[in-house]
C-alpha cells in the first residue's frame, strides 16, 4: 500500500511576513500622521506617556492612553475569539481575524478622508484613527500569539534582534531561524519606508487602504491551503 504524501505545511510564516510589512505601514501612519503615537506596538507609548506625565512639550497623554486602551481592548477581543474558535477550522478563525482587522483599518481610512494632518484636526478623527488602528493591532498581536510561530511576532523586533545576535555563530550559537529573523526585520523596514513615502505624498488614506487590502488578501490566500481546514487548537 502506497502512503499518500503528507500535505505541505500551511504557509503561515509567509503570511506573517506580509503582516509585518503592514506593521511598518501602520507605524508610519501613526508616528508621522497622528502626532508621535504608536498604534502597532505599545512600548513607545509607555515611554511617551512618562514624558507627558512630567509636562514635556509635544507629548499628549490622551493619545497614548487611548492607544493603549484600544490595543488592550483588541487583544481581549482576540483572546475571547481564539477560545471560541477552538476545535473549529483554522481557516474560519484566520479569515474572521483578518476581516475584523481590515474593517477597523478601512474605517480609519474613512475618518482620514476628513483629517488634516498639519493641523491635527478635527480631534474626533484623530482619536478615532488612533483607536481603530490600535484596536486592530491589539487584535493582531493576540491572534499571532495564539499561532505560536517562532520569531515572527509581526509587530516588535527587540527580541528578534536579540535572538539574532545572541544565537549567532559569533556568540557560539547555531543561528536558529536566522533567515526568518532577518526577513522579519526587512519586512517591517520596507513597510515603514513605503508607509512614510505614502503618508508624505498622499496622506493617511492610501496606506490605511493598502494595509487592510494586504491583510485580507494575504490571509485569504493562506486560508485556501487544505491544512487550513483542520481544527484550530486554541
Amino acid at each position: 500500500m502506497i502512503t499518500p504524501p503528507a500535505p505541505k505545511p500551511l504557509m503561515l510564516p509567509g503570511l506573517l511576513l506580509l503582516l509585518s510589512v503592514t506593521t511598518g505601514l501602520i507605524d508610519a501612519i501613526s508616528v508621522l500622521g497622528l502626532g508621535k503615537v504608536f498604534t502597532a506596538n505599545m512600548t513607545g507609548n509607555i515611554v511617551f506617556l512618562g514624558f507627558a506625565a512630567v509636562g514635556t512639550p509635544g507629548f499628549h497623554p490622551l493619545s497614548y492612553i487611548l492607544a493603549i486602551g484600544a490595543f488592550l481592548g483588541g487583544a481581549l477581543l482576540a483572546g475571547r475569539t481564539a477560545r471560541a474558535m477552538a476545535n473549529r477550522p483554522l481557516r474560519r478563525w484566520l479569515i474572521g481575524a483578518a476581516t475584523l482587522e481590515t474593517a477597523a483599518l478601512w474605517a480609519a481610512a474613512a475618518l482620514a478622508l476628513h483629517f488634516d494632518m498639519a493641523a491635527q484636526s478635527p480631534s474626533h478623527a484623530l482619536y478615532g484613527i488612533i483607536a481603530l488602528t490600535a484596536l486592530a493591532m491589539g487584535f493582531r498581536n493576540a491572534t499571532i500569539r495564539q499561532l505560536k510561530v517562532p520569531d515572527l511576532t509581526t509587530t516588535v523586533l527587540t527580541l528578534t534582534l536579540t535572538g539574532l545576535a545572541a544565537d549567532s555563530a559569533l556568540a557560539g550559537g547555531a543561528n536558529p531561524n536566522a533567515g526568518r529573523r532577518i526577513a522579519s526585520v526587512v519586512a517591517i523596514l520596507l513597510g515603514a519606508a513605503l508607509g512614510a513615502w505614502m503618508v508624505t505624498q498622499g496622506g493617511l488614506v492610501p496606506p490605511l487602504l493598502l494595509a487592510g487590502a494586504l491583510i485580507l488578501a494575504g490571509t485569504v490566500a493562506c486560508s485556501l491551503h487544505p491544512v487550513a481546514n483542520r481544527p484550530h487548537e486554541g
